[in-house]
């Protein structure tokens, strides 16, 4: 095998898995077409993502904690600063959720809409495709229902208990230590 002047040497293949295979697809594709027309067309990138649950049960993080209870802390309420941060968490993972959900709710009508209706009716792939994605959208506008009832929970904890957290505010401050006022002899 003769090498020119200008060629490189392929390096090692490890394992010969498929990520090889599509990295180097990836390339041979991103250099191709950024090639042929850098000017209008920029190169394409392809990544590829392997993820293996090697001895993990379905559900659970490496903590050995299920999903949502690694969005959520504990539920220990012994203090108002506990309950706020539980309701924050609450509502900050409700409205990463329904966003996530809403995305995947246009992409699923997006997918469903290019399959071609059975009965050959014109727009018939959209109206079934909406169909479906309508019950996503419903979930993610219940989480974002869920983020703001969250917030208002909190709302409502401080307006019921007002009177035990201010008296708990107050006994915190420390209290004003009296000024030497010289001006006085």
């Amino acid at each position: 095998m003769s090498q020119t002047p200008n060629s490189r040497p392929a390096p090692p293949r490890q394992g010969g898995g498929k990520s090889d295979k599509f990295a180097s697809a990836g390339a041979a594709v991103g250099g191709f077409v950024g090639a042929v027309g850098s000017s209008f067309v920029p190169p394409v990138n392809v990544t590829v993502n392997s993820t293996k649950n090697v001895g993990q049960g379905h559900g659970r993080h490496s903590s050995g904690r299920a999903r949502a209870e690694v969005l959520l802390p504990e539920p220990d309420f012994s203090s108002p600063a506990q309950v706020r941060n539980y309701c924050n968490s609450l509502r900050a993972a409700a409205v990463a959720l329904s966003i996530e959900v809403a995305m995947g709710a246009e992409i699923l009508k997006g997918v469903l809409g290019a399959v071609p209706d059975p009965e050959g009716r014109i727009g018939g792939s959209r109206i079934r495709a909406a169909k479906v994605a309508r019950k996503l959208q419903k979930s993610a506008d219940e989480l974002r229902a869920a983020a703001r009832l969250a917030a208002a929970t909190y709302a409502v904890f401080q307006q019921e208990y007002q009177e035990e957290i201010n008296r708990v505010r107050h006994r915190a401050r420390p209290r004003p230590v009296p000024r030497m006022n010289w001006d006085q002899q």
